[in-house]
């Protein structure tokens, strides 16, 4: 039976600059991968409707899994619910990833529920992977740069 992940955080950044590390490829490929792997956005129309389509590559083995879906709702600062399909066979069905953000007074809180993640991947190893990737994503949303 597929597996749900709940993730929560707290980032000391505007809901604005978080919504478009998940919307814009750059920043995509910046903090998603977990620690070791690279990641390669082959396509990416962030428009309800629009499709994505990336992959990992495992940087030490060079092993690479690809995987993509569609945008079903998005509201820029706020809500984003999209959908991931793995190419390869082993890893059957489609997920569903729904990333909620709200303003709160230290930035944004944000809760995230991967729903459909295949038996075949442990739910403790996708939580990890998720853990290392949200360390990455406030490394890339919270420092306030300017000219």
């Amino acid at each position: 039976m597929p597996n749900t992940l709940h993730l929560h955080r707290v980032l000391a950044a505007a809901p604005e600059k978080v919504y478009r590390a998940f919307v814009e490829p750059d920043a995509l490929t910046a903090w998603l991968p977990p620690y070791g792997f690279v990641c390669t956005v082959h396509e990416m129309n962030a428009t309800v409707g629009g499709r994505h389509r990336l992959s990992f590559r495992n940087f030490t083995t060079g092993e690479r899994h690809a995987f993509g879906g569609d945008y079903r709702e998005l509201v820029p600062g706020a809500r984003l619910v999209y959908t991931d399909r793995f190419d390869d066979p082993h890893l059957p069905g489609e997920m569903t990833v729904t990333v909620t953000l709200k303003a709160v007074s230290v930035g944004t809180e944000m809760t995230i529920e991967q729903a459909g993640i295949p038996d075949a991947i442990p739910a403790v190893a996708c939580y990890l992977g998720w853990q290392e990737s949200l360390q990455k994503l406030a490394k890339l949303v919270e420092p306030e740069l300017r000219p």
